[in-house]
This record gives C-alpha cells, structure tokens and sequence, in this order.
C-alpha cells in the first residue's frame, strides 16, 4: 500500500509498504481522509521533539471499516468511523482517575508511533467512533482538532454568559470559539492576522482584536465592562500570547493553556497570587468524539470553513512542504484517498 513516509526531517515522500494486519482487538479500515496538523508540519521540519523517524504521519484520520473482530458487536464492515489518536496505557495513574488524555505512556499516532496516512490502518477498537452519514469524508478529520478545543474550553469549566478570551486563530482558536458559542459564552479572539480575524466574524464571532494594531487589554477591557476576561484560552504557543494571557484575564479568572511554546518562558508568578489565578493544561481531549459528530452533523460548528483545500494522497508531501515554507496560505488542509 502507499503511505506518507517521513524517512528524516525534510525528507517526506509516498513510499510503498506492506499492507497491515488486524491487530488483535483491533479493526481494520481503509483510510478515506486525513487531515495534516501542525504537528505533522513540525515532524516534518525536525522541530517537534515528540518524534522519532522514520515516522508515518497523521493522527487525524477517517475511513471504511473492512474487518472486524469476530465478536464485534458495535461496528459492521462498511461503517464510516473517525480514530480516536490517542492510545493510552490504561494502568498509569492518570488514566486511573480517568485522565487517559495524558497517560504517562501515551503514544499518538504519527508522532510517538506510525499514523494513518496510509491507504490501510489497523487501530485498537475501543477508539474508533462511527461517524453519521451524513459528514462529508472531506470534514470528518476535523472532528479530531475540534474536540482538542472543546477540551481547552470546558478544562477551565466555562459558564454560559462568560466572555472568553481565545488567543490565536488557528484551527485550534477558531474551534474552541465556536464551541464557547454553543455553551452561551461570549468569545474574544485575539490574533495579529487581520485575514483570520475577518474569518472569525464571518463565523459568527462578534468581538475580534488585533494586539499588533490595538490595546488588547483596553479594548478587552471595555468589551467586558471593566472586569477582563472570566477565562482566557491560549491557543497559539507564541511567547507573548502566553504572558499576554495574564493580562487579558480577570481576577479570580481561569487560564486553559493548549498551545504548544517551542521554548520555556518566563511569567509573573506573583501576578498568579495576586489575581487568584486557576490555570490548567489542556491536552488533547477524554470521550469527546461522540460530541464533536453531533456537533458537525447539526452544523452548529463550521468546520468546512476551515478547509483551505483538500489533495490526493500522492500530493501530500509536497503539500506539506509548502504548508512549512508559507504556513500564513494556510489553515487545514485534508488528504483525500
């Protein structure tokens, strides 16, 4: 079969491999879609230290299932399911209480172990979720981001009337503020980007800011009434989007921080006492996948607004050499099989 083959930083091509075998206690699908992450990029450009090559990428991945343990009982061959990336251990602390979304021994597909862009993937059954027929191959992968960003959003418990601060409009940004609309809050995004401030109106998000042409803080200010932000999502890794963060949120406030800073940065811890801060982590997502579908079958999160375009398989590498060298042409892209 053809994969999406990363031999060594810089160096991605579509190599012939051998078909896989069904794992036990696993089902066998044919791939239909992957959608390429940021992640897939920084594989790619040496620059993710999670990584180790050669390396198959993709962990955001949908497909027909072709075969299926013979005590299945909850999918059928022909199903259309999206694959939960996140293979766990089961026995380490956290995923004794239930924090399987950071196991000790976690393993995600394309980064710590071969992903599925792939024409053929074999994956542990009690992670793959079916998809409603009604999702085009063509947005089902986003099911994966989108529940990145409603765990960003519910870790710092989010209320209805709140307003939230995201910053960064990436894919990651602009899901978690759609999301905090389904919830009743009130999303503020923050981005340099004017472009991707323009998408987030269209997406039906009223208050946007530019911290490059504008006082975030006093524009945050008065959309608040003076209080700041209830809770802050920091969704970009970038340096001063995270120190800016302390800033944006109100006393008492809560930061949920899901992107990835490529360097250890230094904050005001005083200003965490001072302000009475709860700030959490938040990385990838616990029995969210069922929510996301609906979500994306019901429309009531545009995730197709995201799509920059979508390629063949055998355009995937260069793609992802492109999407490297110009990441601002780009939001998400997904491979078609």
């Amino acid at each position: 079969m053809k994969a999406v083959y990363l031999q060594n930083p810089g160096d991605i091509k579509i190599a012939e491999i051998e078909k896989p075998q069904r794992g036990k206690d696993q089902i066998l699908i044919a791939v239909r879609s992957a959608g390429i992450c940021g992640s897939d990029i920084g594989a790619y450009r040496g620059t993710n230290p999670l990584v180790s090559y050669p390396r198959i990428i993709g962990h955001e991945i949908a497909g027909e299932i072709i075969e299926i343990p013979e005590d299945e009982t909850n999918f059928t061959v022909g199903d259309r399911v999206i694959l939960e990336p996140y293979v766990y251990c089961g026995t380490c602390y956290p995923c004794s209480i239930g924090h399987t979304n950071c196991c000790e021994n976690l393993t995600v597909l394309g980064v710590h172990i071969d992903g599925g862009m792939a024409q053929y993937f074999s994956h542990p059954r009690h992670l793959v979720h079916k998809a409603p027929d009604s999702i085009p191959w063509s947005i089902l992968p986003m099911a994966e981001p989108l529940v990145i960003s409603m765990h960003a959003v519910t870790q710092p418990k989010t209320q209805a009337g709140e307003h939230v601060v995201i910053t960064g409009c990436g894919p990651i940004g602009l899901l978690a503020a759609q999301y905090a609309l389904t919830l009743g809050a009130i999303p503020v995004v923050v981005d340099p980007v004017d472009e991707r401030l323009a998408l987030a109106r269209q997406l039906g998000i009223t208050h946007t800011v530019n911290p490059v042409t504008s006082d975030a803080v006093a524009e945050i200010r008065a959309i608040t009434n003076d209080r700041m932000a209830e809770v802050v999502i920091e969704a970009s890794g970038d340096a001063r989007a995270i120190r800016s963060a302390i800033d944006y949120v109100s006393y008492a406030g809560r930061i949920s921080f899901v992107g990835w800073p490529k360097n250890e940065i230094p904050l005001p811890t005083a200003l965490f006492t001072k302000k009475e801060l709860t700030i959490v982590g938040s990385r990838n997502s616990v029995a969210m996948f069922p929510e996301s579908l609906r979500l994306i079958a019901e429309k009531k999160v545009d995730v197709a607004a995201l799509v920059t375009q979508t390629v063949p398989l055998e355009d995937i590498p260069p793609t992802v050499q492109d999407i490297s060298e110009h990441p601002e042409r780009y939001l998400k892209v997904i491979g078609l099989f």
